[in-house]
């Protein structure tokens, strides 16, 4: 059976949001290339992308619905069912997961009885495990609408995700105040952050980061700087004495060689 039209939306709902479209449309060269920003606005309307939203960015940027569709279910940050408030994603990649991002995944799943992806009974958060967000240095890391909570323990998440339950006001580590999913689509869509404290906001780069920063512009000692293998470098290090890398002294090794396959070769006179 052929799938039935997407429904539009009432009058009044559809009269604001061509408004708003129009205003996004109007920053690019190309209408079409507003597309990703309609996404988040649809979605903030109804907390995920709906054939009628997906109808309506059609509508309005001259696309066909598999156009649009094709775009909405490539990214993982729009949703395609509905969900909860607050979108609570555990980092699981290498650092995070290695520095407790797995335990803190699986205890949330217990602690929620929810799959990945899936929205707690009452409708107050999703679960999922995310990719690097770019904030290592804060491992293991939970993020709530793309909000940063550093430094997370299974306790602490536990606690987060009960707070977050329970209505209780939750600040993220850094960067702007929480708000809800919906709230937050729209801020993505382009359009003035209204959250008391948001302005000037930042997720700041934590001391490992800005080391590299530090040594550019000499506010701290500058590393030795080690010879090349078979080169004379002044103030290299002497045979015998700490080095810092296996380029300050080099052993001969001939592992790759198949003329020489031992491990180190003998100095002469050794």
């Amino acid at each position: 059976m052929p799938q039935l039209p997407a429904p539009d939306y009432p009058a009044d709902v559809r009269a604001r949001l061509e408004a708003d479209a129009k205003e996004v449309i109007a920053r690019y060269p190309d209408s079409r290339s507003a597309l990703l920003p309609l996404l988040h606005l649809v979605q903030a309307e109804e907390g995920y992308v709906t054939r009628t939203g997906v109808r309506f960015c059609a509508d309005v940027l001259g696309l066909t619905t598999a156009e649009v569709t094709a775009v909405s279910t490539f990214y993982s940050m729009y949703r395609r069912k509905p969900s909860g408030d607050y979108q609570v994603g555990v980092c699981t990649n290498t650092l995070c997961a290695v520095m407790g991002g797995d335990a803190i995944y699986s205890a949330l799943r217990e602690h929620l009885d929810v799959g990945d992806g899936e929205t707690t009974e009452d409708g107050k958060v999703t679960l999922e495990h995310i990719e690097c967000n770019a904030a290592c240095d804060f491992a293991p890391v939970v993020m709530v609408n793309w909000e940063f909570f550093d430094n997370q323990t299974v306790d602490s998440a536990r606690q987060l995700v009960d707070d977050l339950r329970a209505g209780e006001q939750v600040a993220p580590t850094r960067g702007a105040p929480l708000c809800t999913y919906q709230e937050t689509a729209r801020i993505l869509a382009g359009f003035p952050d209204e959250r008391p404290g948001a302005v000037g906001a930042t997720g700041g780069a934590g001391a490992p980061s800005l080391v590299g920063l530090r040594l550019a512009k000499g506010e701290t000692s500058q590393p030795r700087v080690v010879s090349p293998r078979g080169e004379s470098v002044k103030d290299a290090p002497q045979p015998g004495s700490e080095h810092l890398s296996s380029h300050d002294a080099p052993q001969k090794t001939s592992a790759s060689d198949p003329e020489h396959p031992a491990g180190p070769v003998a100095e002469e006179g050794e």
